[in-house]
């Protein structure tokens, strides 16, 4: 039988009438003809309770603990979805990490795949049953400890899965119909995308785009993992959802395939640094050492080119983090300051920006793209103040208060509406 991959996040199993209505999709597959592997999240809401209740019961928690904790929400989902299919006359088994197994590195919290070994379950479909419910999320060290992979673990076990066992395709069910040129929330005009390449997914989704985890197109697109974003509330066909696919699936490509944004930015410059071989290593070693998702970085001439406090030339260095990250990359680079490593005149945080970027992989074979971002928002008297580019995609700074504005003055400018 053909293998297909299904996975249910938590909104789509979030009480028993929705773990049914999940059950009804994976019946509808097994009569297609697959054998069908399910990958369950935690029941909507159940993760953040658990997590809640480890750090009142211990503050400083034994990451181990957390782990066999935390993880336990899956196991439940696992379960129910496999009695409720049993009750619809289909041959399913849960399966805990654990009971594949699922190896796993032994970071807790944010352990990463080593293998998953294909028998157990393949010996299960020989016997004649046709679904296996894994709970996601989890998996199992070295030292036969359950971990877990971080916020958004379950989409990259579902990857993992379609990958090792050679999956005709891995569907994402989630409370969205596919993924859209920008967010309908804030663009009415947004379009649902047929297809979309793997590279533009991935810059879309570590963009701010947080319809499918970042870990898992990364996996996806390693391992040519066909994925499909569709619902779990409406009624589905083959052509329903967006497909992530390979490019060369995609007969023409827009030059621009979508607008993400990031609200939570936070944009930090150091004032007069030494301009000299190593200056870049001696802020940003500490700030990774620290755990900052630094992005957009910029190093300018200062204005304080030479004076009488300075022995050298001296620059100016911006970078922007997340928001949640500010406090602890103003520490790194006070600890940087007081170790000797860099000396700075200022330290200024802005709090107040959104992140905006258009992605597509036309742009490998299309000039002035960033030409006509930029007069977008010129139009619209929306100040730029970091510019960072790639191959597939331009991002931008911007006063968070025009993020909306922004928005949707580039899916116009780029007549994403149109197909």
């Amino acid at each position: 039988m053909p293998i297909l991959v299904m996975k249910f996040g938590g909104t789509s199993v979030a009480d028993l009438d929705r773990i049914a209505n999940a059950a009804e999709k994976v019946k509808r597959e097994v009569e297609r003809g697959y054998d069908v592997i399910v990958i369950v999240s935690a029941m909507s809401g159940k993760t953040n309770e658990l997590v809640n209740w480890v750090e009142t019961t211990s503050p400083l928690y034994d990451a181990r603990e957390y782990d066999a904790v935390v993880a336990s929400g899956e196991n439940v989902t696992a379960g129910l979805m496999s009695l409720r299919l049993q009750e619809m006359g289909v041959s399913a088994r849960s399966w805990q990490g654990w009971q594949v197994p699922i190896n796993t590195t032994s970071a807790h919290g944010a352990a990463r795949f080593m293998s998953i070994p294909r028998a157990n379950i393949d010996a299960k479909f020989a016997e004649g049953f046709r679904v296996a419910v894994v709970a996601g999320f989890q998996g199992l060290s070295a030292e036969g400890r359950i971990t877990t992979l971080g916020r958004g673990g379950s989409d990259t076990t579902a990857v993992a899965f379609a990958a090792a066992f050679e999956a005709e395709r891995c569907d994402i069910y989630t409370d969205v119909d596919g993924i859209y040129t920008t967010d309908p929330r804030i663009s009415p005009k947004a379009r649902k995308l047929d297809k979309i390449a793997f590279e533009e997914m991935l810059e879309l989704a570590s963009l701010g785009a947080k319809v499918l985890q970042t870990r898992s197109v990364e996996l996806a697109m390693r391992y040519n993992v066909r994925l499909r974003v569709l619902s779990s509330f409406e009624e589905t066909d083959e052509n329903s959802g967006t497909l992530v696919c390979g490019e060369d699936e995609i007969m023409e490509s827009k030059v621009v395939s979508g607008v993400a944004y990031s609200r939570d930015e936070a944009k930090i410059t150091l004032f007069t640094i030494e301009d000299r071989p190593g200056i870049a290593s001696a802020i940003f070693g500490p700030l990774a050492e620290a755990g900052i998702n630094v992005d957009m970085i910029v190093q300018n001439i200062s204005e304080k080119d030479y004076d009488d406090a300075h022995t050298g030339a001296v620059t100016d260095m911006t970078f922007s983090c997340p928001t949640n990250q500010v406090a602890r990359a103003r520490k790194a680079m006070e600890d940087a300051m007081a170790a000797g490593l860099i000396k700075y005149d200022d330290l200024i945080i802005d709090t107040e920006v959104a992140k905006i970027s258009v992605v597509g992989i036309g742009m490998r074979s299309h000039a002035g793209v960033a030409a006509k971002m930029f007069e977008a928002l010129a139009a619209e008297n929306v100040n730029i103040k970091v510019i960072a580019t790639s191959e597939i995609k331009i991002s931008v700074l911007v006063d968070r208060k025009y993020l909306e504005l922004a928005v949707q003055a580039l899916h116009d400018a780029f007549e994403l509406d149109k197909a």
